[in-house]
């Protein structure tokens, strides 16, 4: 009998090569399992098995893991407001996790001596991959055969078509990952530093013009109502707002950032939903969150998104980080209007009962009513005096005129 190798499977370029140099070059029993995280219809699912059967593996299963991944990992990500680099709502880095965790359990379900998976040498998906098999599953062998025989695109394509496989292989120009937090595009364009993706390479267009006007209700930081309807399903939640998002594009950028591995990258992305959630939910934040809450959100904010992206979220801190997050959403209530409009959208502004925007302490830049002009002229004296101390003792020194000279 030949030996298993459960194979992270997309229908992809790269993972359609592994299928037949693992049948034909490697001799093995081939178990496709496509990870969904929200990312496929069932029609594009029925599609992927159909041409994972064409390709020659053994068995091909979908292992959804959408609420998994939302439930440990997305809801985090907007209590954080969960950026990188102030850019990328970590579309395709916070999700692999969740799909190494659904490769690693269906691996040892089957018994399969290898796991396989088509990252190359060059980017972050090996070492997410990697790491997490060999924390979880380290009994059980790592294929990678891209990154082995370091292989160009055309070289993958040339080789398939070799054996046989015949398809629109334009359309694989550019690796695109798409699920429920957005979706990456990698091409030609991203290889470069002056270059950006053309529109005909991002799978929304745009087909809305004018404005529209967006409402979302956040109960304790999580999407409750769009538009005035309650989403008990959060999502159902995220992609009814990509329903009203995506048609205007916005949602795209390009993001620059440093990898795993040390070197930089560039990829294109568009995430309508995740941009216009953070945002929202960043803003009601604001109004309803103390300015110590804001500063210490922010810190851990920005390394739990570190974290996920350099493959650290099997960490034990990382659970600590949630924890914290969770609590510093139990007045995160409220309504947020936003305009969408052609390739941008504006948070116009919040309402909510805990909104710390308060009149009765006064108007900021207009009207102080809960202290006195006698009340400010000291405490600026207070706030003064460690400079004042500093600035005399050390003989001018904060003297800016002189420093500038």
């Amino acid at each position: 009998m030949k030996d298993k190798v459960v194979l992270a499977y997309s229908g992809g370029l790269d993972t359609s090569f592994c299928v037949k140099y693992l049948t034909e070059e490697r001799q093995l029993d081939v178990y496709s399992a496509l990870a969904n995280t929200g990312g496929f219809s069932e029609t594009e699912l029925k599609d992927i098995e159909g041409k994972a059967y064409e390709l020659g593996v053994t068995k091909h299963i979908a292992l959804d893991v959408t609420d998994r991944y939302y439930q440990r990992c997305i809801r985090y990500m907007i209590y954080g407001n969960v950026l990188k680099n102030n850019t990328y709502p970590l579309s395709v880095s916070s999700e692999r996790i969740f799909q190494a965790l659904a490769i690693v359990e269906y691996a040892r379900k089957i018994g399969a001596k290898y796991i396989a998976h088509g990252s190359t040498g060059a980017g972050n998906d090996q070492v997410r991959f990697d790491l997490t098999f060999q924390v979880l599953a380290p009994e059980i062998k790592v294929i990678a055969p891209i990154r082995e025989l370091q292989l160009s695109r055309e070289a993958e394509i040339d080789f398939l078509k070799k054996r046989g496989i015949n398809r629109d292989w334009t359309k694989m120009e550019y690796s695109i990952n798409k699920g429920l937090w957005g979706t990456s595009i990698g091409g030609k364009e991203t290889l470069t530093s002056n270059q950006t993706l053309p529109e005909a390479a991002y799978p929304s267009q745009m087909v809305k013009d004018g404005e529209e006007t967006l409402t979302i209700d956040f109960e304790k930081g999580e999407l409750s109502k769009i538009n005035g309807q309650a989403y008990d399903n959060k999502i159902d939640a995220i992609k009814a707002i990509e329903g009203f998002a995506a048609p205007y594009a916005v949602g795209r950028d390009m993001h620059v950032g440093d990898t795993i591995i040390g070197i930089k990258g560039r990829v294109g992305f568009e995430a309508a939903a995740p941009l216009v959630i953070i945002k929202a939910h960043h803003v009601l934040e604001k109004h309803v969150l103390t300015k110590w809450q804001m500063h210490w959100k922010e810190q851990l904010g920005n390394w739990y998104g570190m974290f996920l992206h350099e493959s650290q979220y099997l960490e034990p801190s990382m659970r600590d980080i949630e924890k914290f997050l969770e609590s510093t959403q139990r007045n995160v209530t409220g309504k947020v209007i936003i305009k969408l409009k052609p390739y941008h959208f504006q948070v116009v502004g919040i309402e909510s009962e805990h909104d710390l925007m308060s009149s009765v302490f006064g108007e900021y830049g207009e009207m102080n009513k809960a202290w006195s002009a006698s009340d400010v002229e000291g405490f600026t004296t207070i706030l003064s005096t460690p400079m004042k101390i500093y600035n005399a003792v050390n003989k001018g020194e904060l003297n800016l005129e002189d420093a500038e000279d």
